[in-house]
């Protein structure tokens, strides 16, 4: 009992951690692209962007370095149609993309 219990532990935080993942590859655009191009696909998602920048270089002449999104949420209930459930909502999302020129 105490391998099974184990096991579907593991099984579930390995699951958890891959949907995280799967959330923040799916907000970091793929493929070489200017830095203007990455932070105007993730405005487009939704996504307030915050640039830490190296370098004094334009925007378009940069490389993008990294990109760490973030998702703030509030869980409550009492939201509107949601009964006695708990409903999770979506507060902001920020992505913090960092540059070198």
């Amino acid at each position: 009992m105490k391998s099974f219990t184990f096991t579907a532990l593991t099984v579930g935080v390995i699951a958890t951690a891959s949907m995280g993942l799967a959330a923040a590859a799916n907000a970091a655009p793929s493929g070489p692209t200017t830095a203007d191009q990455t932070i105007g696909e993730l405005q487009s998602q939704g996504f307030q962007v915050i640039v830490n920048k190296v370098g004094a270089q334009p925007l378009s002449q940069c490389n993008v370095s990294a990109v760490r999104p973030q998702t703030l949420a509030r869980m409550d209930s009492g939201a509107p149609g949601a009964m006695d459930d708990i409903v999770t909502t979506v507060t902001s999302m920020v992505a913090y993309v960092d540059v070198v020129c």
